[in-house]
């Protein structure tokens, strides 16, 4: 019955994208032809609209058939909004090649105009992504009232399964709903956790599904109890219920774990950076544009600084330092030379102090307001740092980190960063280690390109234990 529900609610997801697209297409020929935002060469070039209505069966069929490629029509029930944003995003894409393809080779007369199908690309994605919020509200709203819900049985009582009820339970968007663990530890029979029974024992698995309304499966065993998992699929291969199965990946030291598939192998990344694909490119683009535009601003007062540090200090204006990038790799990192030469000579790798002795009249100034970085802008350029990212650290100093201090390399799968979360939050020269981690991995895990855009304006305004 359930899934007779979800393919209801497909069904008419179906429907209403179709009207949408339908509405779209008509509105993107009155903007083009009527509201007279841009000028029509000739009387001629303006066609009536009976030509687009004749048209418009091949871009239901032609967007019918993008938004089933796209991945439009499966069920959502667990994933995130985003995710089907770009769903749409990439049917609307496919469906305007698809016009254009047509058109190519049925040759209309008079031709699509190009106006019509850029509002169309652009009106389409925005109204599906209305839409389909929409129905996610409705939807959301309708399951937390009990409409289409499915009933969860966990396997496993430990900390992983009791941390998937806990989720569960924080959603009632998705009209999951935990009836019970199953669980081999007899301690635990017949108790609650967190208001949730514990049914029996793997062996009674089979009764327990006959007896209990449920709909999904979800085999939570911690990774200790993995060995369970081929006898307990084999005494279930006859129920009629989905089965789920949850890594155990808390066990491990991990960043952004993802399932994903290879020629239909699914396989589990531990640890994989989120820069990859469009994202890749967007923090790129964003880089390359931001650095450009900062060191055309800020030349007027890089050449101050050139000529301040060779009226106060003699030696080199620019300070060039190993550190470590992204995947290990070693760079040479460009700065305002703040110490005097030599600096290190007597202590060795160390960090700034505050009040150091060994910094230069026009050093401290540089330092406390982060004008020493600028020359970094020419490291982004260069593609050996972002403009965010975790602050990249000297080889010498990593060698004594990576050992004493829990995932600390795992810094190193984004590239390095002119600022970053942990330094805007305080963390940075001689400060907890710890803490830093804690906020390099997070901003690692949850990186968008809202997030560098907030933290390049905290750098700004935030420079505690800048010296």
């Amino acid at each position: 019955m359930l899934k007779k529900h979800s393919q209801f609610v497909l069904g008419c997801l179906f429907v209403v994208d179709l009207m949408v697209t339908a509405g779209v297409w008509l509105l993107a020929y009155l903007i083009r032809f009527h509201l007279g935002i841009i000028p029509i060469a000739t009387v001629d070039a303006y066609p009536g609209i009976r030509t687009y209505l004749l048209v418009l069966p091949l871009v239901l069929v032609a967007s019918a058939f993008a938004y089933h490629v796209a991945g439009l029509y499966v069920p959502r029930r667990e994933g995130m909004f985003f995710s089907e944003i770009a769903a749409v995003i990439r049917g609307s894409v496919i469906a305007v090649l698809v016009l254009m393809a047509l058109s190519y080779v049925i040759r209309l007369e008079p031709p699509l105009s190009r106006y019509v199908l850029a509002f169309f690309f652009l009106l389409n994605g925005l109204l599906l992504s209305l839409e389909r919020g929409l129905a996610r509200s409705l939807l959301r709203k309708a399951r937390r009232r009990g409409w289409n819900r499915r009933y969860v049985l966990i396997v496993g009582a430990g900390k992983l399964g009791q941390r998937l009820m806990q989720r569960i339970e924080k959603n009632p968007w998705t009209g999951f709903k935990v009836i019970g663990f199953i669980d081999d530890n007899p301690g635990r029979h017949g108790k609650e956790l967190h208001g949730v029974p514990v049914l029996g024992g793997t062996e009674a698995l089979p009764q327990t599904l006959r007896k209990q309304p449920v709909d999904q499966l979800f085999i939570a065993l911690p990774f200790d109890e993995q060995h369970k998992l081929k006898e307990l699929l084999d005494r279930i291969s006859d129920e009629m219920v989905d089965v789920r199965i949850v890594p155990d990946v808390f066990s491990f030291v991990t960043l952004n774990p993802q399932v994903g598939d290879f020629d239909g192998m699914p396989i589990l990344s531990l640890r994989e950076s989120p820069l990859h694909g469009w994202h890749r490119v967007i923090k790129r683009a964003f880089d390359m544009v931001f650095a450009l535009f900062a060191l055309f601003v800020l030349a007027p007062i890089m050449g101050i600084i050139f000529v301040l540090i060779k009226a106060f200090s003699p030696g080199p204006v620019l300070y060039a330092q190993k550190r470590m990038g992204m995947d290990g790799k070693i760079f040479r990192m460009y700065k305002f030379r703040t110490m005097e030469v030599n600096a290190e000579k007597d202590t060795g790798p160390v960090w700034a102090s505050e009040d150091d002795p060994r910094r230069t009249p026009i050093g401290a100034f540089l330092r406390k307001y982060n004008l020493d970085e600028l020359p970094q802008f020419v490291n982004v350029l260069l593609g050996h740092m972002s403009v965010v990212g975790p602050r990249p650290e000297r080889p010498e100093l990593i060698k004594k980190f990576r050992t004493s201090i829990p995932r600390y390399m795992l810094r190193h799968k984004m590239k390095a960063g002119m600022t970053g979360w942990a330094q805007v939050n305080g963390w940075r020269g001689d400060t907890s280690l710890e803490k830093r981690i804690q906020y390099d991995l997070y901003y690692i895990e949850n990186w968008s390109l809202l997030f560098d855009i907030y933290i390049v304006f905290l750098t700004i305004f935030r420079r505690e234990n800048a010296y």
